[in-house]
């Protein structure tokens, strides 16, 4: 039997990017769907170890900066506010935990020389998973309030692209991401509301479809503006993707850039018309 690539004899592609991609994306897809659906504590883990990774990249993608004592002293601090987040403390009390330590470290920063950029990606890992994790808390609403929020990114980010890729036209922002389009960005956004009143119209607890739609479109353009960040930042780092961590789609924050951003937003838009602490109740209450 000829081997593979012999002359003559049966030949094997290689599996396009596409196709790692899709595969990826569906093996991460039913991870994360079966932890959010569990919650508790493998959703505290999951969110903690978000947030550790995308410290990672973002040190590693700064020259210079994932060694040393400032860099020592950033990842140790954001395992404390991920410790106290794990263990199930209020949301006032880490939010605050993560106020103090950010203090701590520009100060160490600014006397060290090190500048504020370790800290900003401190804030940028730990904030949006505190948010996650109180926006899930333990019960229905939480379940269903990330979904909305998985629904909502999701479906821009993969339409913003289909789309995009259909109609082409002027792009959105060409020194950031030569790839991205208005046209991939509107039809993101369209195809977002669409999947927020669906959701809001399909599940009666949800109150106010019209509210929820609106919130939608705002979730959709924070998403997008959390991929043009990162992308920014790779950018200027001069990489293509900030790690090779996930098979085909380069590393965490390339997957999960739109979705932190939008869940940032989604958590303080649902604790000012609701509470810090239970926040999804402003949309969804059994």
């Amino acid at each position: 039997m000829s081997k593979p690539g012999d002359e003559g004899g049966p030949t094997r592609r290689p599996r396009s990017n596409l196709q790692v991609r899709a595969v990826s994306a569906l093996v991460l897809g039913s991870v994360v769907l079966l932890i959010t659906y569990l919650g508790g504590l493998p959703f505290r883990l999951m969110a903690a170890v978000m947030a550790g990774a995308i410290l990672y990249e973002w040190l590693a993608m700064r020259p210079g900066s994932k060694t040393g004592v400032h860099a020592t002293i950033a990842i140790a601090l954001l395992a404390v506010v991920m410790a106290m987040m794990i263990l199930g403390l209020s949301a006032g009390a880490v939010f605050l935990a993560l106020a103090g330590i950010l203090v701590v470290l520009a100060l160490h920063g600014w006397a060290s020389g090190e500048g504020l950029g370790t800290t900003a990606g401190v804030a940028y890992a730990a904030a949006p998973a505190i948010a996650l994790v109180h926006l899930r808390a333990d019960d229905q609403s939480g379940f269903l309030a990330i979904l909305f929020l998985f629904a909502v990114v999701w479906t821009s980010d993969i339409m913003a692209y289909f789309t995009g890729r259909s109609l082409g036209g002027p792009k959105l922002a060409p020194s950031i991401s030569p790839g991205k389009t208005w046209s991939g960005a509107i039809g993101g956004a369209a195809f977002a509301v669409v999947a927020g009143a669906a959701f809001a119209m399909h599940d009666s607890t949800v109150h106010g479809v019209v509210l929820v739609a609106l919130i939608a479109l705002v979730l959709s353009v924070i998403s997008q503006l959390g991929d043009l960040f990162e992308s920014a930042l790779k950018r200027r780092s001069g990489v293509k993707d900030s790690s090779n961590l996930i098979p085909g789609h380069g590393g965490v924050m390339d997957r999960v850039d739109g979705l932190m951003a939008a869940a940032l937003a989604l958590y303080l838009v649902a604790a000012l018309l609701g509470s810090p602490e239970m926040p999804a109740h402003a949309f969804f209450r059994f």
